[in-house]
């Protein structure tokens, strides 16, 4: 039995399912980036452990990372296989011995993760809003927020004006336990951001101490998670949508997609302002053009351009 590394490994499971699995270019694609999933989280959490050194352990708190990630139960099942398959062909390949994947299964999901949007129903929400009416504009910058930031919706409710650094392309979010971080933001949200301060905002009466706040009521104070809630129901409504719909829906699909699209774990992760259930460490800190270069290289809102 041979050590092989994981560059080497990958790209021989590759040729593999190229090969002798006749698979389309679309699901080879799929296997391999599940796969450098897996070579990411070793080489963070794993001390870089080579695929035959991981245990059936290391490989369930790998999936419990994944599902801290927000993936849905379809995308995670399909990791789960892609994981599989990769191990039966180090099995076949006289690389292991023992395949750890035998007894792996799914986490045991505690709650229920909300509905995932496909990038059409997100496009039929947007275009749902009724731009003729005063607030139209400024429940388009949020749901292009909402989606093109991953923010949670406390987050959006205390967005100030001071935090939107553009010329960089960035904004500063406040999180939970009052931890900020920096999101990179993509092009439509700055766009429609930019239209309802320039166009409605400017326009409005604002009451004292909410002079900085970027979204603001028909009486100049700053929305609350309620009122985010019902703009949200309603364009879901009248979208036509019977999916249960939620400010965090945007959030959820947010990191399945950029995930989905290849987007590395790390990135998303941070994005999110994520700690990992796997571990207690903070993870390494990324640089911020590689965060804002992820997003707009994997995110469906900027990558259709």
């Amino acid at each position: 039995m041979a050590a092989i590394d994981w560059k080497s490994s990958i790209i021989g499971f590759k040729h593999y399912l190229q090969l002798e699995r006749s698979l389309s270019h679309n699901s080879v694609d799929a296997y391999i980036r599940d796969i450098n999933k897996l070579a990411q989280f070793s080489c963070i959490q794993l001390e870089g452990k080579r695929a035959d050194q991981i245990t059936l352990n290391e490989l369930q708190e790998f999936l419990g990372h994944i599902h801290e990630l927000l993936l849905n139960e379809r995308s995670q099942a399909r990791i789960i296989s892609g994981i599989k398959a990769y191990y039966r062909y180090l099995l076949m390949e006289d690389i292991i011995t023992i395949d750890p994947t035998e007894l792996l299964e799914g986490p045991k999901l505690s709650r229920k993760l909300p509905d995932v949007l496909s990038y059409e129903e997100i496009q039929s929400i947007i275009e749902a809003i009724d731009l003729s009416k005063a607030e139209g504009m400024r429940n388009k910058a949020i749901v292009e927020t909402l989606y093109g930031c991953g923010l949670r919706v406390s987050e959006l409710t205390e967005l100030r004006i001071s935090n939107l650094y553009f010329d960089v392309g960035f904004i500063k979010v406040t999180g939970k336990g009052n931890k900020e971080r920096l999101v990179p933001i993509g092009r439509d949200a700055a766009k429609f951001i930019k239209i309802y301060m320039e166009e409605v905002r400017v326009h409005q009466a604002i009451q004292r101490d909410f002079e900085d706040h970027l979204f603001l009521n028909r009486r100049g104070k700053s929305l609350t998670r309620v009122m985010i809630f019902t703009i949200i129901k309603q364009l879901a409504e009248k979208a036509g949508l019977k999916k249960k719909i939620s400010p965090h829906t945007f959030r959820h699909s947010f990191a399945t997609h950029l995930v989905e699209g290849g987007a590395d774990l790390r990135a998303v992760q941070e994005m999110l302002g994520h700690v990992s259930i796997t571990t207690t460490e903070i993870y390494t800190h990324l640089d911020s053009a590689y965060l804002k270069d992820t997003l707009l290289s994997f995110h469906p809102r900027n990558k259709r351009k």
